[in-house]
């Protein structure tokens, strides 16, 4: 098994190692970040859905050659505005409307992956290939990075009010379906960036496991953001190192530490507490 110098080692000789390793870092901290609003509002089912009603888009900028963010965005927010007017103007709830057309999304998107397998293989989107990111990769998850703490920061007060009382935000005078339609435009550039790196099958994962993983252990909101980026950015490290000296395919690998790290928080966690319930239960009795 390969040690962590050797990994370090590896990480200064050969730059697509480096560069696979931030991207996955910058992937895992924006992840966290959005997901705790997601999760927050009820909505992991949504960024189930737009991870997977993406896929035509992707298909469709590659089949043009164009780039990938844009076609991936207009289907995620075609998906978001379709779920919604569903949802709203008949009598299906939003989570049956969700799976509809998620469901019909990702179909629309096999079909087109197989009418351009002649010429491009999109079969990596489904698992990510973080180890063969280009530097537009990067940039473009760069740039994502930079508009997911952007918009974070810009309207902080606003998700803030929206995500715990949208109630009382609607009666303050907040556009709340325009900050939500914002979210998804945010939340649909985070699941194309993460594309490359765990792929649309375990993109919705990064997405909620580092937020969960922080909801366990803060209810302050700013500390929950904090905690989810680091959880997420911890993931990708290990994750990478195991995909390293493992031989372990990396988005996988960074999900399983993912996931480790929320199964860890739900047993000792202090607002979860379940190890330590059990311990007071057997006092008691």
């Amino acid at each position: 098994m390969t040690t962590l110098t050797e990994f370090f080692t590896a990480l200064m000789r050969y730059d697509f190692l480096q560069s696979a390793l931030l991207t996955a870092v910058m992937v895992g901290i924006m992840s966290g970040i959005i997901g705790s609003f997601i999760i927050l509002r009820g909505m992991s089912l949504m960024g189930d859905a737009i991870s997977h009603a993406v896929l035509p888009g992707v298909a469709i900028a590659y089949m043009l050659g164009i780039n990938i963010l844009i076609g991936a965005s207009l289907f995620g927010v075609l998906a978001a505005l379709l779920i919604g007017f569903v949802a709203t103007h008949s009598k299906v709830k939003a989570d049956t409307s969700i799976g509809v057309v998620f469901s019909a999304f990702y179909a629309l998107g096999f079909i087109l992956i197989a009418m351009a397998e002649s010429t491009t293989n999109l079969h990596h989107i489904l698992f990510g290939n973080i180890l063969a990111v280009s530097n537009r990769d990067i940039m473009t998850t760069a740039v994502v990075f930079a508009i997911v703490i952007m918009f974070v920061v810009a309207f902080y007060k606003e998700l803030l009010i929206t995500s715990f009382d949208p109630t009382f935000a609607r009666t303050y005078g907040l556009n709340t379906q325009l900050i939500h339609y914002a979210l998804m435009l945010v939340l649909t550039f985070v699941t194309v960036s993460a594309l490359q790196t765990v792929g649309i099958i375990l993109v919705v994962a990064m997405l909620i496991t580092p937020a969960a993983t922080a909801f366990l252990w803060t209810a302050h909101l700013g500390k929950m953001l904090v905690l989810a980026a680091g959880v997420g950015a911890v993931s990708s490290l290990v994750g990478m190192y195991l995909s390293f000296t493992l031989n372990w395919a990396s988005g996988p690998a960074i999900v399983l530490v993912a996931a480790l790290l929320f199964a860890l928080s739900f047993l000792f966690s202090p607002k979860q507490s379940v190890l330590p319930l059990r311990r007071v239960r057997r006092s008691q009795s």
